[in-house]
């Protein structure tokens, strides 16, 4: 004990904490919502030898996580170690370090769980003739015993932090961790199509993944858009092999979110490596899009350093370049064979390929033989249905006048901007009187996209989209703080069927969306029927509609300072916006720039982008030397 100043002694302030605050405290790292804890278990499972695996979900894995799976299970001994800190079965010098091919190795998470979880576990080996069961409550045993169980383990997390309460109140929303386990389960299922996976939340289930070839996993996981649209890509080298699917050009969107990389099969997080596939599909598909990938990459393990954080999905290689050059050209290469010899689908039968009349020439023989066909003259003759004759064009010829009568009626017969006030309260010219607008002038709209009008001071131009992006904006603002927006009830109701990540993207989104104006209730698995739409939004496609809004919220997910409700409102607004190339009646054009100075921001978008500029007349003397 060492001594003060004064000559007293002053007790040693330092100390080693209990395990189970140890435990609670690396925990935290570890475990930092339900879905971690899902990739712990799915990731154990797969390393366990296991070819069916169950993931079993109770309130957003709020109150009950459980995996079952088929694997070689654990003994007595090995089953209490396994909740110890540090104890692993997968590495056992440093060395082993450099040579990781199973998914787990720390040795933290079976502990971390028990932490901050009620915990029970059953498990047995092939060779045993009874399994163990374990009741595990703040990383203490309260109950072993011997169990009758199937050769695996089955591991049941419950009742999340329920020693932890602040980190409880500080999970999202049950629609918010169910898409990150769901995100979890997806990226451990598609690294494995060999194995069987399912998922069931609440007693319904989500996904039913049959063995398969990667190609049919994909499809399964992201949706059977992507069946006919991927593209194989495979490149072998002593150094390193790649291999996988990337989406055609047309199949980009304007969200990163079916992106997925994998090394050695775990997956990861990579910006470099998104640029080199980005870079491979350059002048192919629009700056602002990504395209659609699932890649494999298998390298040396001793390349790849994966200890670089608890989650794994952040490594880094011994040469990135190297790796950089190698997916760039991979992809570029598969990209070049689709573009010069589209592939035949290789699910395709292959008997096809051996018919006569695809592998054999076509004659004039049997050209000759054809056209004398009777079948080859009715349609050929001049009374077919799908010909007409050239003595019928005068009857035509005043077609276009007809058709022109008909798009060049006055404004007063045109739908109103999404947005705009009815037609029965009459516009308000306080807001362009106070903006100085030549009121007697006209407004004149350039390119379908901008509005210009004389003002008083010089002349203005206004971005017709951006500006009722704003209007619809602000308006939005208010209908989600408790003024809802009228709701107008589809003749024909459409269904909607999407993905299963979309379903609970979807569901999360409801409550706001309806008092934004949208009427949508869940029709079964993964679909919904659209009842109604916002009175102000015109009808039409509302399942398009609905799909773009949601790709447009998950576009907006990247940005972690925007609330759930800030997306849908921001996303909403640019759905619902007029575009660019849409033509503006003179009323049509006076009410948007009189909604847009009766906004309180009206100079730019939620987004930041300007609304309007104006040039002053001493700006434009000054660009004619006056």
């Amino acid at each position: 004990m060492p001594l003060c100043k004064g000559g007293k002694q002053v007790p040693d302030i330092i100390q080693l904490l209990p395990d189970h605050i140890a435990n609670q405290i690396a925990a935290g790292e570890v475990i930092q919502r339900p879905a971690s804890a899902v990739k712990e278990l799915l990731e154990n499972a797969v390393d366990a030898g296991a070819t069916d695996i169950q993931l079993i979900v109770q309130d957003a894995g709020k109150q009950l996580i459980q995996v079952i799976d088929n694997g070689k299970g654990m003994s007595e001994t090995d089953a209490r170690m396994a909740f110890e800190r540090h104890a692993t079965s997968k590495i056992r010098a440093i060395d082993d370090l450099f040579r990781i091919k199973t998914m787990g190795f720390r040795g933290e998470a079976l502990a971390s769980i028990a932490a901050v979880a009620q915990v029970e576990i059953k498990t047995k080996r092939a060779e045993d003739t009874a399994g163990t069961f374990l009741e595990i409550e703040n990383s203490v045993v309260k109950r072993q015993e011997p169990v009758a169980t199937p050769t695996g383990t089955s591991i049941a997390m419950k009742n999340l932090f329920f020693n932890v309460p602040a980190r409880r109140n500080f999970l999202k929303s049950n629609a918010a961790e169910m898409r990150h386990i769901v995100d979890e389960f997806i990226r451990v299922a598609m690294a494995y199509p060999e194995l069987f996976f399912s998922l069931n939340a609440n007693g319904q289930e989500l996904f039913h993944l049959e063995k398969g070839t990667l190609k049919q996993r994909i499809v399964q996981l992201l949706g059977n858009q992507y069946n006919a649209k991927l593209v194989s890509v495979g490149e072998h080298t002593d150094y390193m092999n790649i291999y996988g699917f990337i989406g055609k050009p047309e199949t980009a969107k304007k969200t990163r979110g079916d992106q997925y990389f994998f090394v050695n099969n775990r997956f990861i997080k990579s910006a470099y490596l998104n640029h080199a596939v980005a870079s491979a599909f350059q002048e192919m598909i629009a700056t602002d899009s990504f395209p659609a990938y699932v890649l494999f990459i298998d390298l040396d393990p001793s390349q790849v350093d994966v200890n670089v954080h608890p989650t794994k999905q952040e490594i880094k290689f011994e040469d990135e370049k190297i790796v950089y050059a190698f997916v760039q050209a991979a992809v570029k290469h598969a990209l070049a064979q689709f573009s010069i010899t589209p592939a035949l689908d290789f699910d395709l039968d292959p008997g096809i390929q051996r018919l006569d009349a695809v592998s054999k020439p076509f004659t004039d023989d049997q050209k000759a033989a054809a056209s004398s066909s009777s079948l080859y003259q009715t349609f050929t003759q001049k009374h077919a249905a799908h010909k007409i004759d050239p003595s019928y064009k005068s009857e035509l010829k005043h077609w276009r006048e007809f058709y022109e009568a008909g798009t060049n009626d006055s404004s007063a017969d045109r739908l109103p901007i999404a947005g705009s006030t009815p037609e029965s309260t009459p516009v308000q010219a306080s807001a362009i009187e106070q903006q100085g607008f030549v009121t007697e002038g006209e407004f004149h709209q350039l390119h379908n996209t901008y509005i210009t009008a004389a003002t008083q001071k010089g002349i203005m131009l206004i971005h017709q989209q951006n500006a009722h992006e704003r209007i619809l904006y602000e308006k939005y603002q208010q209908a989600v703080g408790g003024k809802q927006i009228a709701v107008q009830q589809s003749l024909f109701p459409s269904t909607i069927n999407l993905s299963t990540q979309d379903t609970v993207l979807l569901n999360e989104l409801l409550p706001d969306m309806q008092q934004l104006g949208y009427h949508i209730e869940p029709f079964g698995k993964n679909a919904f029927v659209i009842q109604g739409t916002p009175a102000d939004v015109e009808q039409g496609n509302e399942s398009m509609a609905i799909e773009l809004l949601l790709e447009q919220v998950k576009h907006f997910s990247t940005d972690l300072k925007f609330s759930r409700r800030e997306k849908l409102v921001r996303s909403l607004a640019r759905q619902h916006s007029i575009k660019a190339g849409r033509t503006l009646s003179q009323k049509e054009m006076k009410q948007l720039v009189e909604q847009l100075f009766n906004c309180e921001q009206p100079n730019v978008t939620a987004n930041g982008y300007p609304t309007y500029t104006e040039m002053k007349k001493d700006d434009l003397e000054r660009l004619f030397g006056r």
